[in-house]
């Protein structure tokens, strides 16, 4: 019966496993680089389209004013 668990004897057999979660890591860490980018410029465009919104919204606020 083979043990459930399996430690080699042989330690360079833990190498490429070691390679492959290192590049798991590396690419972990990049795509959420990636999409930290991507959502600090969403942020900046909607703060954007906001002031936008809240500026239209106080001109058609005053033009109501003046008309009455």
């Amino acid at each position: 019966m083979m043990p459930f668990l399996y430690f080699p004897e042989d330690k360079t057999e833990y190498i490429p496993a070691l390679i492959m979660l290192l590049l798991f890591i590396l690419l972990a860490f990049v795509v959420y680089r990636i999409i930290k980018k991507y959502s600090r410029n969403e942020e900046e465009k909607m703060k954007d389209f906001e002031e936008k919104v809240l500026e239209r919204l106080e001109y058609e606020h005053d033009d109501d004013v003046t008309r009455k």
